[in-house]
């Protein structure tokens, strides 16, 4: 069993991500009772070990409670309602909250939870359920800085990493900017990719290439599939995040900080709903961009990796569609004998010193050259300099020299008119 300072805790909340979370502290050995408003939806649970409740306050008993729900008002019942966690005598010492809430509702629940002795810490998961069983969620927490150190062994079993970010409910405005920027970035990347495929490019191999840059991100290799495959099988339906954009622009109002990006999303979301696509996926942006740019999408039916599993040693970036080492064929060099520096070396003119110019840089008869050397790799890096001169001269206000005057000036080339 992992490190934990109790052996049972309780949950409440097992919806597609309370499930697989729950099944996550089953595997490190942790005796966990469940309750779901729904009890079907907890059953499938028992078979991996879980206890189930009849009720909130039954769970009540346990050390410490989790809670996974949808809502502000989900959270606000199963807490406090009349059949909530504290309708009983008992009270847990610590309950954590996972779920993505406003900061009210928070707070009222922690002011609540303060009354019968009972800590409440703030930490809203970052991530969907496939991202859960890979153990990569993140978590932003804040509440007691000691009751999150307690804390801390039961997120690292559920994922990758905690965040402590201050007292009270500041948590919950860092996940509200979080998902804020997830649908930006997402409407972001599903018009580059419909620009790209009217252009004539796949969808497979415009995000592949994204997916191995710079701009390649753990968020766009794991949406890639659906983007690909147009599969809109719900990891967060598009009413969970117009539900969130509700709550994260209503902050923004209440900060007076301007969100001209986030609105236009927002609206964009909210025409997601509006259009049918309310429980798919919110990956479904793509078509709403695609029909805005007269583009029918149609699924390339391809093998597209998620990134979220371990590459094998020498493969490229998850996602990037870098073929594994094994499939690589040898680099060439310039020489048969797999010398990198082979090429630089063979044939190179001797310098004053006798020496032969720096290893792994062949000479070009093309290049200029002075006693035998290239001059620092060639045009390009003699413009380089040029235009870096004449910066120097414009800031001081002289007379512009013309170019080989420069270059004298320099010592890069000698006699001659300039």
């Amino acid at each position: 069993m992992s490190d934990v300072p109790h052996s049972q805790v309780g949950w409440l909340g097992t919806g597609r991500m309370g499930s697989m979370l729950v099944r996550r502290l089953l595997g490190a050995g942790i005796d966990v009772v469940v309750y779901n408003r729904t009890k079907a939806r907890a059953e499938p649970l028992a078979a991996d070990g879980a206890k189930l409740a009849d009720g909130a306050v039954d769970v009540a008993a346990t050390p410490v409670v989790f809670v996974m729900v949808g809502t502000s008002e989900n959270l606000l019942e199963a807490i406090l309602g009349p059949a909530g966690l504290l309708a009983g005598e008992l009270a847990p010492s610590v309950v954590v909250d996972l779920s993505t809430v406003s900061v009210e509702a928070s707070a009222q629940v922690r002011a609540g939870l303060a009354e019968r002795g009972t800590r409440f810490l703030a930490a809203p998961a970052m991530g969907n359920p496939r991202v859960a069983a890979a153990g990569k969620l993140t978590f932003a927490v804040s509440g007691p800085p000691e009751a999150a150190a307690e804390i801390r062994p039961y997120l690292d079993v559920l994922g990758a990493g905690a965040s402590y970010v201050g007292p009270g409910e500041v948590a919950r405005t860092v996940k509200l900017c979080h998902n804020l920027l997830l649908g930006s970035v997402m409407q972001s990347l599903t018009e580059v990719t419909v620009l790209a495929e009217k252009a004539g490019v796949t969808r497979q191999a415009f995000l592949a290439c994204i997916n191995s840059s710079v701009m390649g991100s753990m968020f766009t290799r794991y949406k890639s599939p659906a983007l690909v495959n147009l599969d809109y099988h719900a990891t967060f339906t598009s009413e969970l995040l117009r539900k969130d954009f509700d709550l994260g622009l209503a902050a923004a109002r209440a900060h007076e900080v301007p969100m001209p990006v986030a609105s236009l999303v927002h609206q964009l979301v909210q025409s997601l709903v509006g259009n049918g696509f309310g429980q798919q996926d919110f990956a479904t942006l793509i078509e709403l961009q695609a029909r805005a740019s007269g583009l029918q999408l149609v699924s390339e039916n391809a093998v597209v990796p998620d990134g979220l599993d371990p590459p094998a040693a020498g493969d490229g970036p998850p996602g990037s569609g870098v073929p594994p080492r094994s499939d690589r064929g040898s680099r060439d060099r310039g020489s048969g004998s797999g010398d990198p520096d082979a090429a630089g070396r063979a044939g190179a003119p001797a310098g004053r010193s006798g020496r032969a110019p720096r290893r792994g840089r062949a000479v070009s008869p093309d290049v200029p050259q002075r006693d035998g050397h290239q001059l620092r790799g060639g045009h390009a890096h003699l413009r380089r300099r040029r235009l870096g001169l004449e910066h120097f001269f414009r800031l001081l206000r002289l007379p512009l020299p013309r170019p080989r005057r420069l270059l004298r000036h320099r010592g890069l080339l000698s006699g001659g008119r300039s």
